[in-house]
């Protein structure tokens, strides 16, 4: 489906600051590494900083409204280069992912004009569905569906549940926004393939290393010092000890007290199976979504990768922090696992 005039202007491509036409934006088409040693492109370096601490974080990047578009542009391939220049295999697939994954909540709001034009960037052959016999929106050319369906394992992706003809495949616009985050994930993963890298400035090298230990204090503690072997429930931070109280007794939990607690559990050591267990004495229990909702926090489905908790000010400002003027260590630490890591080593 051609377009006659684009349906992006300059707001919308600091959103996906990847796509192609997103360049002739950018104050700095042509940016070079050496030209980040400049004092004055601080303000985009430290934006490519928060967008890698989203991403180890939460595994997604903000998209806020008042962010400077300018800025929001540069810094996506600042981002790319400081996400090279920590050489870390974690880092940059965690990048590529929380980018994609911010991607589908943006697209899910988008007009199906946009969508359309969106997957076009990509070379996609979306077409709008005008078979009224077909219950669908658009339909998708089969390659297209079957490269980026290949990761995902839920069964309603499977062909032989969905509807084909001549070559296509028809599917809702959100299903559709869905397997373009695939593809965003996939581009951003090759971008960020540099099999020799160049000599990069002191300040990318300086930048580049304060990520590195923040993946260490957040994500990657339990493979790098180890959680102890058995769960330390008095080792478990105020916030925590409160949402396992309510979930215990079955108490309503918000969506981010029940994902919070959720992936502390998991990240902590918790088998799937038990927290999906824990689930039960709730009203609203339901086997297969909640199976799926933890299974996916433990990396078992869709992109396979492990979510971490909120980190604390993220808890703060949900209202889920707890007693953090009461508790020394609350007050020393930004994330519930850092707080854990360090009680249980006394507890």
């Amino acid at each position: 489906m051609q377009h006659s005039f684009s349906k992006f202007a300059k707001n919308d491509y600091a959103r996906y600051p990847f796509l192609k036409a997103a360049t002739k934006y950018m104050k700095m088409p042509d940016l070079k590494i050496q030209d980040l040693a400049d004092p004055g492109l601080k303000g985009i370096l430290r934006r490519a900083e928060e967008r890698l601490d989203e991403a180890i974080l939460s595994a997604l990047v903000s998209r806020n409204p008042q962010h400077d578009a300018d800025i929001e542009l540069m810094s996506f391939p600042v981002a790319i280069i400081l996400a090279t220049a920590t050489e870390d295999s974690f880092v940059k697939k965690r990048y590529a992912l929380a980018e994609a994954n911010q991607t589908y909540e943006d697209l899910k709001e988008e007009s199906r004009e946009k969508v359309l034009e969106f997957a076009q960037n990509f070379g996609w052959n979306l077409e709008v569905n005008s078979t009224r016999s077909i219950p669908f929106e658009c339909s998708l050319a089969f390659v297209d569906y079957l490269r980026n369906t290949t990761p995902l394992r839920d069964k309603h992706w499977k062909l032989v549940n969905r509807i084909l003809s001549c070559g296509k495949v028809y599917l809702s616009i959100d299903e559709a926004a869905r397997l373009l985050k695939e593809e965003v994930q996939r581009y951003i993963e090759k971008k960020l393939e540099v099999k020799e890298l160049p000599r990069f400035p002191p300040n990318i090298m300086e930048a580049a290393e304060r990520i590195k230990k923040l993946k260490i204090e957040i994500i990657g503690e339990q493979e790098v010092e180890g959680f102890p072997k058995t769960i330390v429930q008095e080792a478990f931070p105020p916030c925590i000890k409160a949402l396992y109280q309510s979930f215990s007794s079955g108490r309503h939990l918000s969506h981010i007290g029940r994902f919070t607690l959720t992936s502390f559990l998991i990240n902590i050591g918790m088998p799937p199976e038990k927290a999906i267990e824990l689930f039960r004495s709730f009203s609203d229990y339901s086997e297969r979504m909640t199976r799926y909702q933890v299974e996916h926090i433990a990396g078992e489905r869709g992109s396979r990768t492990k979510y971490t908790p909120p980190r604390c000010e993220t808890l703060q400002t949900h209202g889920v922090c707890v007693n953090q003027d009461q508790d020394e260590m609350c007050r020393r630490v930004r994330h519930p696992l850092g707080y854990y890591r360090r009680k249980s080593r006394t507890a």
